[in-house]
């Protein structure tokens, strides 16, 4: 079975926010347990990367910083960021791919 790009890529976001999702709850179950944590860092880059809707409706379903600041401000930041670069994307594809490359070059 060949994937198309467009499935593939929506396979592996779903991954990446069902994988979020089980960072976030792990980090939850360390903070009731008293163990080990994962990294405020870790947690937000997760989200960046990708996996923001995963991150959201962890924090939303387990109650799992909810009310530490900074922290909660950059995840709605970053789910921002990630619902303008959708909606760009689906709005005007051609003039989004153009600025992903122009930055790629920059880079």
């Amino acid at each position: 079975m060949e994937l198309s790009t467009p499935l593939a890529l929506f396979i592996l976001y779903l991954l990446l926010n069902v994988i979020a999702f089980c960072v976030y709850w792990w980090d939850k179950q360390a903070a009731i347990d008293g163990t080990w944590r994962i990294s405020e860092r870790t947690l937000l880059g997760i989200a960046f990367i990708g996996g923001s809707l995963g991150a959201v409706t962890a924090q939303q379903m387990l109650r799992h910083k909810t009310r530490k600041e900074p922290f909660r401000t950059l995840l709605m930041i970053i789910v921002a960021l990630h619902t303008l670069g959708a909606a760009s994307w689906l709005l005007a594809p051609e003039l989004t791919r153009a600025a992903i490359a122009r930055i790629a070059r920059a880079i």
